[in-house]
């Protein structure tokens, strides 16, 4: 009976190995999916961060929605 759990033990261990290589490959795959496009620079726009970048106009500290 010494040997089973241990054999037991081992084919869990393989499964969870397997299952987290897998979800590893998935990850990677989704990350390279989701890779932003280099876009152009925009010529005659503001300074500094998108002031739409939280759903609402800010500029110089003011915020309001629209």
């Amino acid at each position: 009976m010494s040997g089973e759990p241990k054999d037991k033990e081992a084919k869990t261990a393989m499964r969870i190995a397997e299952a987290a290589t897998r979800a590893l490959k998935e990850a990677e795959a989704r990350r390279a999916a989701n890779r932003q496009p280099v876009l152009p620079t925009e010529l005659g726009g503001r300074d500094g961060p998108e002031p739409t970048r939280y759903g609402d106009w800010e500029s110089k500290g003011v915020v309001s929605d629209f």
